[in-house]
């Protein structure tokens, strides 16, 4: 039961996400891909952590940058074996998460992330728990001038609609306004 929230920068995407993680489960995981490259991260993930811990809502942050699939299926195994009521997992966020790969192998064919891209949507598609995965939308600006932010845009554009597939809802969030939008997509069919 994977959902997939996507918006833009400061949209309201993440705060959308963690409340509805806590309709979701009365616990959850908190997936961050963010890594600490500079002061102005460090405070980022630091304010974003408070107001985690503020919320009232019991979450586990889990630290993971690249081997998100591998997690997910080490999350699902020991949910499986711990019983109870399962808790809410949110990866915040695929943008990031996207990045830290395109950095780390910016040398290597594009294959190579979109391998990874593909064995994420099968970890996704076979998660039998609450799932929710925040991702930016990225491809409604301008043309970046720069081949690794040409080669980014279009890897996230790619990775975005294949989570929209592997997963059962897909919500944009524009302003803090949540939009469903498996709920109005158009079939080719309907037209």
């Amino acid at each position: 039961m994977a959902f997939l929230i996507t918006g833009g920068a400061r949209s309201g995407k993440s705060s959308f996400a963690e409340r509805y993680a806590a309709r979701l489960a009365k616990r959850g995981f908190y997936v961050a891909t963010a890594t600490v490259e500079d002061d102005e991260m460090s405070e980022r993930i630091g304010r974003h952590r408070q107001q985690r811990e503020s919320s009232g809502f019991q979450w586990t942050t889990i630290e993971e940058p690249r081997r998100l699939a591998e997690r997910l299926n080490a999350l699902m195994c020991d949910i499986d074996t711990a019983g109870g009521e399962p808790p809410v997992v949110l990866v915040d966020c695929l943008t990031l998460w996207l990045t830290n790969y395109l950095l780390a192998y910016e040398h290597e064919p594009i294959e190579r992330l979109e391998q990874e891209i593909d064995k994420l949507a099968q970890a996704v598609a076979a998660y039998r728990y609450p799932l929710l995965l925040v991702t930016n939308e990225v491809g409604s600006g301008i043309v970046p001038a720069y081949p690794l932010g040409r080669t980014f845009r279009d890897a996230a554009g790619r990775m975005n609609r294949i989570m929209a597939d592997a997963c059962e809802r897909t919500f944009l969030v524009v302003s803090g306004i949540p939009v469903d939008l498996s709920r109005i997509a158009v079939s080719l069919d309907e037209l």
